[in-house]
């Protein structure tokens, strides 16, 4: 078990983090990476998974102790003097070409990077990164995709065709080896890793599946589905609106729209009020298009009849994945298109961009989607922008990043505020990075 929380003053120290108790075999190596002592860390490495020990009770591995060495108080300590960031840069890259992994976390629920992030080690916290990008990249060549430790609600989800359970989250793919059917599965239990990290409050991801049985509730400014996880919030409004200014610049009339998902209908709002020449909705959750079909809603059948010809302004009942070929192959394309569905994960949205976007997309139209991913760790966070990024230049679009503040004050805690009666705080930065995307050339 993790152990007991340390005062915020020693929290950080060798004695906390490597107590006596730890076994040598992991001792030994926790604390040559500690003392960035190359030389004598890397003969200890020899051994696959030797670059990921954990510390049995504190969850330190290699990784956390050569970052968490450079807090200040630690670094007196130290025979790197003023050089000290730069001994850790040269046993963090060691540890990473050996396989350590990237996004471990430990007893305080932080990766590597968190530490750097948290003492203000910028060269450190980037070399964390770089390890989280190439890894997700690698996973993706594998057809492999997995949530960074993500409780993100708007792109939280498995494709519903997709298995609905998750391999842990960034361990190496050594754990198991697969050499024939099922009985020939080995599974490699590495003593040194018997750490258990802290357990998450917000249960298990949600997956399309699931998600579309489920019932929804509207109140309170937000939409929630049976187990209470947070569908869409009035607290997004803000980003919405953003969102719809930087797809229609200007919030010039007479554009042609497309929006998947509709939760609450804060942006669909926000883009009729610009009177679109077209506006098109995708919706599959059988609850949400009844509440569309209400007799409070704005999109029912007055709006639909009110659009400026047959079919302008429509709902489609259905998944996205059902409909959007569709729509292609009936020619139809939009000046601007949003991205916002819960229940599915990145491989659906990268999917969207990749296969759908550049047929439906006019030559000078704009791209944008919900950017929750990895929206609950600040590293994954940056590793996903940068991974989106890669991906969305390889499907021919370039993409310009607004940065936007977000008001914490009632989303800091869990269970308060706006996530009072939410189970899943799918939110925890205070910075909104708002794509805008554009096909190149």
């Amino acid at each position: 078990m993790a152990a007991p929380a340390a005062p915020a003053s020693n929290r950080d120290s060798v004695e906390v983090r490597i107590p006596a108790s730890c076994p040598a075999s992991i001792s030994q190596i926790l604390h040559r990476a500690w003392h960035h002592d190359l030389a004598g860390l890397k003969p200890l490495l020899g051994a696959p998974g030797r670059a990921s020990v954990q510390e049995p009770t504190t969850g330190e591995t290699p990784l956390h102790a050569a970052v968490r060495a450079c807090a200040p108080a630690n670094r007196s300590a130290l025979d790197d003097g003023d050089e000290v960031v730069d001994g850790a840069g040269g046993v963090v890259r060691e540890l990473l070409l050996r396989g350590a992994i990237w996004n471990d976390v430990d007893g305080n629920d932080e990766t590597p990077g968190c530490v750097a992030a948290r003492l203000g080690l910028g060269d450190l916290y980037a070399l964390c990164v770089g390890a989280g990008v190439r890894a997700e990249l690698l996973f993706g060549l594998l057809d492999g995709y997995e949530e960074l430790e993500s409780e993100d609600g708007e792109e939280g989800e498995e494709e519903e065709t997709g298995g609905d359970e998750k391999e842990e989250e960034g361990k190496d793919l050594g754990d198991v080896a697969e050499t024939g059917g099922l009985e020939d599965v080995v599974v490699v239990v590495d003593p040194d890793r018997t750490f258990v990290p802290p357990t998450r409050l917000n249960g298990p991801d949600v997956n399309s599946k699931d998600y579309l049985r489920s019932n929804l509730t509207y109140s309170d400014g937000k939409l929630v589905d049976s187990e209470q996880n947070g569908v869409m919030m009035a607290w997004e409004t803000s980003i919405m609106r953003s969102s719809v200014e930087s797809l229609l610049p200007g919030l010039a009339a007479g554009r042609r729209i497309l929006n998947i998902g509709f939760g609450m209908g804060i942006i669909d709002t926000m883009f009729a009020e610009t009177r679109p020449s077209k506006q098109h909705i995708i919706e599959a959750h059988p609850a949400v298009l009844e509440h569309i079909n209400g007799p409070d809603s704005k999109f029912g059948k007055d709006w639909t009849a009110s659009g400026p010809g047959d079919g302008a302004y429509k709902v489609h009942a259905g998944r996205w994945q059902d409909i959007i070929p569709k729509l292609l192959e009936s020619g139809e394309t939009y000046d601007a298109i949003y991205f916002d569905t819960f229940g599915e994960d990145y491989s659906q949205l990268r999917m969207f961009f990749t296969e759908y976007v550049p047929g439906l997309l006019e030559e000078e139209g704009r791209f944008g989607f919900f950017n929750g991913l990895g929206a609950d760790r600040k590293i994954c966070y940056d590793v996903y922008t940068q991974v989106v990024e890669m991906h969305l230049s390889d499907a021919g679009m370039d993409v310009e990043w607004q940065e936007l503040d977000v008001d914490m004050k009632e989303l800091r805690t869990e269970g308060e505020g706006e996530w009072q009666g939410v189970k899943r705080r799918y939110w925890t930065l205070d910075k909104y990075r708002l794509p805008t995307c554009t096909l190149m050339g």
